[in-house]
């Protein structure tokens, strides 16, 4: 493009504005990044310098009229080229150029512009040039129409060999469609050298005859020729270079939430039937080039899948010429479309179905891809396979298999030696497992669970009955108003006179039914807190309610619930007792299911996941209906007041750091209506339940865990998408070891404690307890003071004492209210499955950390939901089992951390008596059970305890009941592994020990040494601070009753600096890691990269801090401001990414850690499960979870973890170098190749190690 962009511009200013403002939608439409490129630089130039400096300097001997023809020639010359140039683009079709918009500017013989005489019209391109002073076609013509000759020639030699490539023979679609095997031979022509003069310093430019004048212009002829040649092999990439960038749109691409908004929309619009408005709004983004950049091929496929439906080729022909218009190269998707449709046509033409299969060989694509890597729903598979079987009739497709040996050497034992392997099997035979299933499918499909409040059980009083009946009136009212207010609004919408291309929110209002729209809203008005809540994260939840139901209703349109079943009764053969054994993994044969049984709808869905934005839009719609209409008489509590309609939701606005953040906050009038009438029933979503049937195995990144219910593998912030595309790049063969991991810990099954949850209930009915961590009801609360700050009677230090109590009393009144419902959601949970065996599904955090997919009830819980669960399997308790049941509940008290095992065994010996006593009288006896630090958990040990020592024998008793083992300071314990350190080993318990070490005491023992050497020096703080420094101080130092206040800031800042010297002194190699750590990651971010890594399982894992974006959302109701800190296009937050990562690193290594120990513990058909570095199993089977703790920990830590991921961040983030950053890059090389070097630890010594987990 420099060519065109720099040969001589006419001195006219008026020539240069037409001459861009006619020609320059022609050349840069549609064009590569490096044309956009070299188009802005140009321009930034021309902008900015002087026009002068594009006048030729000539000799004052030169009579100025040869000067002007000299101007004119090379006008005249330009304008021959830009014909030239324009006829090889038509013939190329690279570029959609109209040529009764081009209109070419000629000059007179003094260099002015000449106006087209009337009538006249404009000269068409390529035609003669009617100008006088057009001399001989100069070697510019000539070359091109040599070059233009040569290339019809091959067309015309290639057309010969090969038959034509349109793949469907419509009115209107282009007969050309380049296939990806021309398309890939294009760069390889880019990247060889051309001979430069500019470049060859070294060799004496030959000078031709007639001097030195004669060789300027040879070498500016020489140059603009190549210019020239550069600019055709650009113009060759165009459409490649789109199809490349079109590809990735949907990954990084600045435009990702746009682009899955149009996509959402067109969903959203074919769900609700009303393909008009799809197909307008598809046509309207494509016509208009600012916005064409918003289609993706996914998009052009979802309406070819569309017209499929209806068998209108036509229509998909139409598509594809779209698709080509807009430099898109047809994928996978696009042919399934075509072939789709043409299976639908009755006696649809062999050869037309044959052109389809022809274009898809061409594009490098085969008929197997299409069953193997399209998704296909209802009945497309079968209908794809009609057609070709039509050309093809002996085509099958073909199964393959996954390969079964993950690529991790730390696993191969898993997935080779599985000769004398039988996985263990669930209690329950097939047919309760299929009924299980059939209980789990229908909650999902309903998509909300309703279930008794534990409230429910206190007794009703008149005042409780007439509360409630006054609630019910009420919402029978509003639901009328919303439903009305509900269809008025998708009235007005519909009929929106706006631009058809503006998306708006009628369809996603026509996704479900209206009724359907008021009960979410009415549910989400009965969640309000007393204060109220913020309007984003209200309309999130509005927001993402109808999204999770949509994509359970598309996905019971697509017929594959049927198919899920088929599998899944299948797939229950695996896990039911009364079957054979098997040493396959459950994700194994899943996979081999889902290949066996490959017909009909497949089980994974595309749906687009909505982005945040549109979320909250909607959502924000549906508050504003709630704010607008739900009202409430005024004196519906005391009749004796005026009778007036007021509102029950009010939009306000409140301060949280200096930000204003819009609020919206419930009547009182309906607090007080709510809180008196103690409503029975309480509802969920059906993902919020534990799953009543053993969940679906993660096969993908995209499949796994509930049956209906979307799922992430990787938990990530709404709207970022790094984490997801890293997983899919990655390949799932690499990912087999971690999502088995996860399947494990699923397929445990758990049960309830029933007697230690109606101890709990009945507690929680009462008043609460907030020693034993049970919150009290409202009713307990501290009346918010009712004064009038502004009284003129009140001094301003009165004032501001009253305005701080007023605040502080509104705080502990929302906390108490968080806390209840909290409570109150988890207890109601547990005891609607208290007669029912329930499974947790699990999925991940970004660093490779597991959780539980149900928010609310699991076993990562406080400590009052981890004592009511149990494993749903018992086991014999064995020889050692009680004495581990012992150990466990010395553990829980917290009261021996420094004894041996022989020495905690010792001490529940001697407190039998209270054992026993708290566990028959846990509220009238002795209460010994709750001065622990885990009062429910210890109780629930003490029960177990009594019933397996009051057993005939002990060693035959079943117990269900889950014995830890936690790790000590496990962060730690990864440092000093990896840095070998001795000292920081011994002090973490990975060197075997009589007794247990203590990290914290020798860390408070090192800071008060210090501590003492700084007071003998006179240093006041230290001084100050004799007395106070103890192992863990549990309160802040303002918060100590006889520590001087004036002195808590500089005693902090003085306690921080000593704790992280005495950690620099115990553990040498762990601080020279971790600051490598930090420094990598400091460059790394600076670089514009954000920090990425592998796990030694081969989990993909990126930061995904980056800077703050700020969004603005126009809502009725205000202006949203969204903060997003995770959009990959921003660049990356420095201070975020270097202090992150060492932590990060070290999370990703203990899940690691964690997930070899499931698989090998699931090898060895023990029950595991774990909270991070805390393992449960049964008390028999701990002896052998420890021994595979060991074992793994060591295989971990003996691979090359720090050389691998130097390796790995020097092959990322070196491999590329700019020349401007030349110093900076070798920085970075230097720091990453120097890996902090190692000690002498022997690591076999922490399989000898009793107190490395206990």
């Amino acid at each position: 493009m420099s060519l065109l962009r720099l040969c001589a511009f006419p001195r006219c200013r008026t020539a240069r504005i037409l001459f861009e403002t006619n020609l320059r939608h022609i050349f840069y439409s549609d064009q590569c990044h490096v044309c956009v490129r070299m188009r802005n630089d140009w321009h930034k130039r021309i902008a900015e310098t002087p026009w002068t400096v594009y006048r030729r300097n000539y000799s004052a001997l030169i009579p100025k009229k040869e000067d002007g023809k000299k101007r004119l020639c090379e006008q005249t010359h330009l304008l021959d080229v830009l014909e030239a140039r324009i006829q090889q683009l038509q013939s190329d079709v690279f570029l959609d150029v109209m040529h009764s918009k081009v209109q070419v500017v000629k000059f007179s013989q003094g260099g002015r512009e000449v106006t087209p005489k009337k009538g006249q019209g404009s000269r068409k391109v390529g035609g003669p040039d009617p100008s006088p002073h057009k001399s001989n076609p100069s070697r510019w013509i000539e070359k091109l129409n040599r070059e233009k000759s040569s290339k019809a020639k091959r067309l015309l030699h290639h057309q010969e060999k090969t038959p034509e490539k349109s793949i469907l023979n419509l009115p209107g679609m282009s007969k050309k469609i380049i296939s990806a095997s021309k398309l890939s031979k294009a760069p390889a022509k880019l990247e060889q050298p051309r001979p430069s003069p500019l470049r060859k310093k070294d060799s004496k430019p030959k000078l031709p005859k007639g001097g030195a004048a004669a060789a300027s212009r040879d070498a500016r002829s020489q140059t603009r020729e190549e210019e020239l040649a550069e600019v055709e092999a650009l113009a060759l990439q165009p459409n490649e270079l789109a199809s490349a960038n079109a590809e990735g749109r949907e990954g990084g691409s600045p435009y990702r939430d746009a682009q899955a908004s149009v996509r959402c929309f067109l969903e959203a619009c074919m769900f609700a039937g009303d393909i008009d408005r799809a197909q307008g709004c598809l046509l309207n983004h494509h016509q208009q080039l600012s916005r064409r950049k918003l289609l993706s091929v996914g998009v052009y496929n979802y309406m070819m899948r569309v017209w499929a439906k209806r068998a209108s080729l036509n229509q998909i022909g139409r598509l594809f010429v779209l698709m080509e218009e807009a430099g898109l190269k047809p994928d996978l998707g696009s042919y399934a479309a075509a072939l789709e449709c043409m299976g639908r046509i009755p006696n649809c033409s062999t050869r037309v179905i044959g052109r389809c299969m022809q274009q898809l060989g061409e594009a490098g694509l085969s008929a197997e891809d299409l069953f193997r890597h399209c998704l296909f729903r209802q009945d497309e598979r079968e209908t794809v396979l009609k057609a070709i079987r039509a050309v093809q009739p002996d085509f099958q497709p073909s199964v393959h298999a996954e390969p079964k040996i993950c690529s991790s050497p730390l696993v191969e034992e898993v997935y080779t030696k599985r000769d004398n392997v039988d996985y263990p099997k669930t209690d329950f035979s097939l047919a309760e497992l299929q009924e299980k299933f059939s209980r789990q499918l229908a909650m999902e499909q309903a998509d909300t669970v309703t279930i008794d409040s534990v409230e429910a059980i206190k007794p009703v009083t008149e005042h409780m009955a007439k509360m409630r009946d006054q609630l019910e009136v009420l919402r029978s009212h509003w639901r009328t108003a919303l439903l009305k207010a509900l269809r008025e609004s998708k009235l007005l919408l519909a009929n929106t006179d706006q631009k058809s291309w503006k998306l708006n929110l009628y369809p996603y209002l026509c996704l479900l039914e209206d009724k359907e729209y008021v009960d979410i809203m009415l549910q989400g008005m009965s969640n309000l807190p007393p204060n109220g809540e913020s309007l984003l994260v209200l309309a999130k939840d509005l927001g993402y309610r109808i999204q999770n139901k949509f994509y359970i209703r598309q996905k019971s349109q697509s017929h594959m619930v049927d198919k899920l079943r088929h599998i899944y009764e299948r797939y229950a053969e695996l896990l039911a007792k009364d079957t054979e054994k098997s040493n396959t993994l459950p994700r194994e044969h899943w996979v081999e299911l889902e290949a066996e049984l490959s017909s009909g709808p497949s089980l994974l869905t595309d749906d687009t996941q909505w982005p945040q934005f549109l979320v909250i839009q909607l959502g924000t719609h549906l508050v504003d209906l709630m704010v607008r209409e739900l009202k409430v008489h005024s004196n519906i509590l005391c009749p004796a007041q005026e009778k007036k309609l007021i509102s029950v939701l009010y939009h306000m606005y409140t301060f949280r750091s200096n930000r204003k953040v819009g609020f919206i906050k419930p009547h009182p009038i309906l607090t007080q209506i709510q809180t008196e009438a103690i409503d029975t029933k309480l509802t969920f979503e059906s993902h919020v339940m534990p799953m009543l049937c053993p969940p679906v195995p993660w096969t993908s990144p995209r499949f796994g865990a509930y049956l209906l219910t979307g799922t992430k593998l990787m938990r990530s912030a709404n709207g970022a998408a790094q984490h997801q595309l890293l997983l899919e790049k990655c390949g799932e063969r690499h990912l087999h070891a971690v999502v088995d991991s996860l399947n494990q810990l699923g397929n445990c099954a758990w049960s309830i404690n029933q007697a230690l949850l109606d101890l709990i209930i009945s507690i929680f009915n009462e008043k609460g307890c907030e020693k034993l961590d049970i919150p009290p009801p409202l009713s307990e609360a501290p009346e918010v003071p009712r004064v009038n700050l502004y009284d003129p009677t009140y001094s301003a230090a009165e004032s501001a004492l009253l305005k701080r109590e007023v605040v502080k009393a509104k705080k502990k009144v929302a906390e108490m209210h968080s806390l209840r419902m909290d409570a109150l959601y988890k207890l109601s949970i547990a005891n609607q499955v208290r007669d029912q065996v329930f499974w947790f599904p699990h999925n991940m955090d970004f660093r490779g950390r597991t959780y539980p997919c149900p928010p609310y009830f699991n076993h990562l819980g406080s400590d009052v939901t981890r004592a009511v669960l149990l494993f749903a399997e018992g086991k014999a308790l064995g020889p050692k089992g009680l004495d581990w049941l012992k150990i466990h509940l010395v553990n829980m008290t917290g009261l021996k951390k420094h004894s041996s095992l022989a020495g905690r065994l010792e001490y529940a010996d001697s407190i039998m008596d209270d054992i026993l006593d708290s566990a028959d009288r846990p509220l009238t006896g002795r209460k010994w059970w709750m001065g622990a630090d885990e009062p429910w958990q210890t109780l629930a040990c003490c029960m177990e305890i009594a019933k397996a020592s009051r057993s005939p024998d002990h060693t035959q008793f079943i117990s269900r009941f889950p014995v830890h083992q936690d790790g000590s300071c496990n962060g730690l314990q990864h440092y000093a592994a990896l840095g070998r350190d001795v000292i920081g080993a011994t002090s973490v318990n990975l060197m075997p020990c009589d007794v247990p070490q203590d990290v914290y005491s020798g860390v408070a023992q090192q800071v008060e040494e210090f501590r003492a050497r700084d007071a003998r020096k006179g240093l006041r703080i230290a001084q100050v601070l004799e007395g106070h420094i103890k192992r863990k101080i549990e309160k802040r130092l303002k918060e100590i009753d006889d520590f001087p206040l004036e002195h808590v800031w500089d005693a902090s800042h003085y306690l921080v600096h000593q704790v992280f010297n005495s950690l620099k002194e115990m553990f040498t190699g762990t601080r020279e890691i971790q600051d490598w750590l930090t420094e990598s990651a400091k460059m790394i971010a600076k670089s514009g990269n954000t920090v990425e890594w592998v796990t030694p399982l081969g989990l993909p894992i990126i930061q995904p801090y980056h800077r703050t974006k700020n969004q603005v959302l126009k809502s009725n109701i205000q202006f949203l401001n969204l903060q997003v800190s995770h959009d990959a296009n921003e660049r990356p937050d420095t201070v975020k990414q270097k202090n992150a990562f060492p932590p990060n690193f070290i999370h990703s290594l203990d899940s690691t850690h964690m997930m070899l120990t499931a698989l090998y513990c699931y090898r060895a058909g023990l029950t595991f499960v774990s909270v991070h570095d805390c393992f449960w199993t049964h008390a028999v089977s701990v002896d052998t979870m420890n021994k595979i703790c060991r074992e793994q920990f060591v295989a971990l830590h003996s691979q090359p973890i720090m050389r691998d991921l130097s390796t790995f961040l020097l092959r990322k983030y070196t491999a590329r170098i700019s020349g401007k950053k030349f110093l900076e890059h070798r920085r970075m090389v230097q720091l990453l190749s120097k890996v902090p070097e190692t000690g002498d630890f022997d690591l076999q010594r922490v399989k000898e190690s009793t107190y490395f987990f206990s």
